[in-house]
């Protein structure tokens, strides 16, 4: 798994992850928001499995 996600993604799916989780677990969105589990794990991972299907990158570093 190469790094796919770059800084900026990184950080939106981070912050976008917690805030629906914390949304889900105070339940104020209801059950769906643990969706954000997802998010918020490819953001601390660096890979999203979806860039890789669609051919995206938005990391900085250049493919060898």
């Amino acid at each position: 798994m190469k790094c796919n996600t770059g800084t900026a993604d990184r950080t939106i799916r981070i912050i976008a992850g917690l805030v629906l989780v914390a949304l889900a677990s105070t339940g104020t969105v209801g059950v769906w928001g643990y969706i954000g589990a997802v998010p918020l794990l490819t953001g601390l991972v660096g890979f999203c499995p979806a860039y890789s299907i669609f051919g995206m990158n938005t990391c900085g570093i250049k493919k060898s």
